[in-house]
C-alpha cells in the first residue's frame, strides 16, 4: 500500500499564450489559484533557466493566463466533495456564476432520457434543439496538434523580477505562491509562482520541479497551460504563465453538485484532446482531476499544474498521484504506462456526472486504496447509459480491455458513442461554444474570483549563494 508523502498536489494556474515581452493585448480574469508541488526548474544552473517563449506564430493567441488554485468547497458542498484525499491545497472560487444559459449547441445534442443530472446544476438544461453535428467524431486534428520531434520552445530574452509589477498573491501552497503580475514591456497580466529553493529540496520534489519545466517547455496545445519563462536567484524560483481568467472546474463542480451529461461531455472531450496530444509526446500527465483545470475567459479548459508529469515512452514505476484518482496498478506498485490517465479520465467523468469520485471514503486514503483494489463502481441511476458504458471501459484494472490502451489509441475513447455528437476537429479549434461562460473582465487583472492571501513579507530577488 502506498505511503501519503506523495500527495501534496496544488493547482497551477494558465491560460492562453502571450509573450510577456511581446505586444500589449491581453485579458485578466479571476480565479482562485494554487501551487503546484513540483515545479519545473530546480536542476539547472541559472544560466540555462531560459524564458520558454514559443517563436511560432501559434503563440500569439489571445493572452489568457494560467494560475494555480485553491479553493475550498463551498460550505453546502455534501462532504464528499469537499476535496480529494491527500492533502491538497483547495482553492475557492466564490463568485463564480452559474447562471450563464448553456451554449453547447454546437457540439452535442441533448439526449433525451429519464434521469437527468441536469436539475440541480447552474447551467440548467442544455439546448437539444440544435440538430447539426449528428456527425461520426472527426478525428483528423489540425497539424499543430501532435509533435513527434517535440523540440524545446525558445524564448527572445531573458525573464528577470524587474520585468514585472506583482500586483497580489492569487494562491499559496506548500512550496510558495503565486502571484499576479503585470508585464512592463507589454502591459498584460501574468501569473508568476514562486516556489522556495529550501522547500523544493525539504520535500525532494526537485526532480518533478525539473520534469514540469521540460514538460511544459515542450508543450504547445490550446487545452494545457503556457509557460512563458523561467528564473531563479538565491532563494526562489520563478515560472511566467499566463492569467487564467475563468477559475478552477474544481469550484464550478462544486457549485453544481453535479454537471448535466452534455457539460460533462463538453469538458471531457477537451481533456481527451489534451491527453491524447501529450501521449503523443510520450508525456504521462498522472494529476488529471477538477482542481487542475482552469477554464480560460471564454469557458474552455486549460490543463495545469505539471509537477507529475513525465516523459514516459514505455512504464514507470513512480509512486504519485492524488488518491481517488489512482489507477489500481500504481496502488499495487506495478509497472504502469500512459493508460492511467485514461482511467483518470473515466473517474474525472464520473465525478462530474455523479458529484463524487467513485472510490471516495471518508475515512482515509489507504481505505480510497482498498476500495481501488476491489475495483466496484456503483453507478448513480441518473448516469447516461452511453455514459456508464464509456466509464465500465475506462475505469477497469484489465489493460487488455482498457480503452486508450488498446490497438486503437485514443481513437477508441473517441469514438465511443458518448462522444458521438462531438465534431473532434471544431472542438480543437476552439469553434464550438463552452456551457459556461465565466463573468471576467478581460484585459484589467481582474482577480475577483480568487480568495484573498496575506502577502509575502520576504523580499524576492535577493542575489548570493544558494540557500
Amino acid at each position: 500500500m502506498p505511503t501519503l508523502g506523495f500527495l501534496k498536489k496544488k493547482r497551477t494556474k494558465d491560460d492562453s499564450p502571450t509573450s510577456p515581452t511581446a505586444d500589449k493585448h491581453h485579458v485578466g480574469s479571476p480565479i482562485t489559484p494554487t501551487l503546484s508541488k513540483g515545479s519545473t526548474l530546480f536542476t539547472e544552473p541559472e544560466s540555462t533557466f531560459s524564458n520558454t517563449h514559443s517563436n511560432d506564430s501559434a503563440a500569439t493567441s489571445p493572452p489568457s493566463t494560467a494560475a494555480s488554485k485553491s479553493a475550498a468547497a463551498p460550505a453546502n458542498t455534501p462532504q464528499s466533495m469537499n476535496n480529494h484525499a491527500g492533502g491538497q491545497l483547495q482553492g475557492q472560487n466564490p463568485s463564480a456564476s452559474t447562471q450563464n444559459v448553456p451554449s453547447i449547441q454546437n457540439m452535442i445534442h441533448q439526449p433525451n432520457y429519464s434521469g437527468g443530472g441536469g436539475n440541480d446544476s447552474g447551467y440548467g438544461s442544455a439546448d437539444n434543439s440544435a440538430g447539426q453535428n449528428n456527425n461520426v467524431p472527426t478525428l483528423n486534428l489540425p497539424t499543430t496538434q501532435k509533435g513527434g520531434a517535440n523540440p524545446v520552445r525558445e524564448t527572445k530574452g531573458k525573464y528577470t523580477l524587474t520585468d514585472f509589477t506583482i500586483s497580489r498573491t492569487l494562491g499559496t501552497g506548500s512550496f510558495g505562491r503565486v502571484h499576479l503580475v503585470q508585464s512592463k514591456h507589454n502591459q498584460r497580466f501574468y501569473a508568476v509562482k514562486v516556489l522556495k529553493k529550501q522547500q523544493v529540496v525539504k520535500m525532494k520534489q526537485v526532480e518533478h520541479t525539473n520534469d514540469e519545466r521540460r514538460m511544459l517547455q515542450r508543450c504547445r496545445h490550446p487545452f494545457l497551460i503556457t509557460l512563458w519563462g523561467t528564473w531563479q536567484d538565491s532563494k526562489n524560483l520563478y515560472m511566467v504563465m499566463d492569467f487564467i481568467e475563468g477559475g478552477e472546474l474544481f469550484s464550478l463542480l462544486r457549485k453544481s453538485q453535479r454537471f448535466p451529461n452534455p457539460v460533462a461531455k463538453f469538458y471531457a472531450a477537451e481533456v481527451t484532446l489534451a491527453i491524447d496530444y501529450l501521449h503523443s509526446m510520450n508525456i504521462i500527465y498522472r494529476d488529471l482531476k477538477p482542481e487542475n483545470l482552469l477554464l480560460d475567459r471564454h469557458g474552455h479548459v486549460k490543463i495545469t499544474d505539471f509537477g507529475f508529469a513525465k516523459e514516459v515512452p514505455d512504464i514507470t514505476w513512480t509512486l504519485c498521484g492524488t488518491p481517488d484518482y489512482l489507477a489500481p496498478e500504481v496502488v499495487s506498485s506495478k509497472g504502469y504506462n500512459k493508460s492511467v490517465d485514461w482511467w483518470s479520465l473515466g473517474i474525472l467523468i464520473f465525478e462530474m456526472l455523479a458529484g463524487f469520485t467513485p472510490f471516495w471514503d471518508s475515512g482515509s486514503p489507504l481505505k480510497i486504496y482498498e476500495n481501488i483494489l476491489k475495483g466496484r463502481v456503483k453507478y448513480p441511476p441518473y448516469i447516461h447509459p452511453d455514459a456508464q458504458d464509456l466509464l465500465g471501459k475506462l475505469i477497469t484494472a484489465d489493460l487488455t480491455k482498457r480503452l486508450g490502451n488498446l490497438h486503437g489509441g485514443s481513437k477508441d475513447v473517441m469514438t465511443h458513442p458518448w462522444f458521438a455528437e462531438v465534431t473532434w476537429e471544431r472542438l480543437a479549434k476552439k469553434d464550438i461554444d463552452a456551457p459556461y461562460v465565466p463573468p471576467v473582465q478581460g484585459g484589467v487583472g481582474d482577480a475577483s474570483l480568487f480568495d484573498k492571501y496575506p502577502e509575502e513579507t520576504e523580499a524576492y530577488g535577493q542575489s548570493g549563494e544558494d540557500q
